[in-house]
């Protein structure tokens, strides 16, 4: 069965990510029924929403999501909706405790592009999230314990009954990614 991921970047970042380029790398080299697609998302939010939005709906295959951080975010909220699995790797979780330090000018640390974050950026961003975990089963979290941004406790906490990896150690970018490509292409079902 044909299979297409859309992963989705973190904040402030692009589709030029070091995890981007070896999750792409090692899909096209070992799933001949797989294609990923690694969209640079917009920094407004209502624009990125717009842009999954379009996604989503140009896709012909059986869709699965993955994402990092804020990334892990979108990719958690359109895969509740359609009931699709998910792997979200040290994922930004509601309701994004602390995300307002982010108000005003904001520079995308891989494009230089500036941007601005209102409050009610913030609120839409908010929006875009479930009350709860809606298919715990369909989703795979993937933590590193010396996260500096997100606090991986929460995150297991709030990701009670999901298929959870922690890796102790680590950091925000989740440095063993690699190390985790079989376990994810199962995850998946991906052939």
């Amino acid at each position: 069965m044909n299979k297409t991921i859309l992963y989705f970047h973190g904040f402030k970042s692009s589709s030029n990510s070091k995890k981007a380029h070896n999750l792409k790398k090692f899909i096209t080299n070992s799933s001949k029924n797989t294609s990923i697609i690694i969209p640079d998302l917009n920094d407004g939010f209502h624009k990125a929403d717009a842009q999954i939005n379009n996604l989503i709906k140009s896709c012909e295959t059986d869709l699965v999501f993955m994402g990092s951080s804020l990334g892990g975010y979108y990719a958690l909220y359109y895969a509740q909706i359609l009931s699709a699995k998910a792997v979200l790797i040290n994922p930004a979780i509601p309701p994004l405790i602390g995300f307002d330090k982010n108000l005003g000018e904001n520079e995308n640390y891989s494009t230089g592009n500036k941007f601005t974050i209102s409050e009610e950026d913030i609120s839409f961003l908010k929006s875009l999230s479930h009350k709860k975990l809606l298919h715990p089963n369909k989703v795979m979290v993937l933590v590193e314990s010396g996260d500096e941004i997100l606090a991986f406790d929460k995150t297991i906490a709030y990701f009670n009954g999901a298929h959870i990896d922690i890796t102790f150690g680590g950091d925000h970018s989740y440095q063993s990614l690699p190390n985790k490509f079989i376990k994810i292409k199962k995850f998946l079902s991906l052939s």
